[in-house]
């Protein structure tokens, strides 16, 4: 018998998974037996065809996001996956887009970087600034949406 807070996390898995599906483009499905420490049967992320993120879904009011990402990033570990941890809370009555999101600052800059380069900037080195990396702007019209 499922307790009213686990059917809670299993529903939020099933929508993140379909916001994230709609907004993307990818197949993304909750794990099968996620959501109670099954990992190994699961893959231990909680959201599974989502490439390059091992999501780590929590529905709760109060979350330690430390102790969250301590929980993704051992689960990957454990599994061996070379996806990147993430954390994704939502509170009751929040709308799924407005979900938080945690990750290393390291992992986030590497998805940061792809980012500015597909936006049409890059890093150059710069002789007068000492050689530290400066980003030029490629394209007159990248946004930031």
């Amino acid at each position: 018998m499922t307790t009213p807070s686990k059917r809670k996390g299993d529903n939020y898995e099933r929508e993140l998974a379909a916001y994230i599906n709609e907004e993307t483009g990818t197949k993304g499905f909750r794990a099968p037996l996620s959501g109670g420490g099954h990992v190994g049967m699961s893959g231990g992320a909680d959201l599974l065809g989502v490439p390059s993120l091992f999501i780590e879904a929590k529905r709760v009011e109060r979350l330690n996001f430390h102790d969250a990402l301590r929980q993704a990033e051992g689960n990957a570990k454990k599994t061996n996956s070379p996806d990147t941890p993430i954390v994704i809370n939502r509170k009751n009555r929040q709308p799924t887009g407005d979900s938080l999101c945690l990750l290393r600052l390291d992992e986030f800059l590497k998805y940061y970087k792809a980012y500015l380069k597909l936006e049409g900037l890059e890093e150059t080195k710069d002789a007068d600034d000492g050689g530290s990396a400066s980003v030029q702007r490629l394209q007159s019209n990248a946004t930031f949406n």
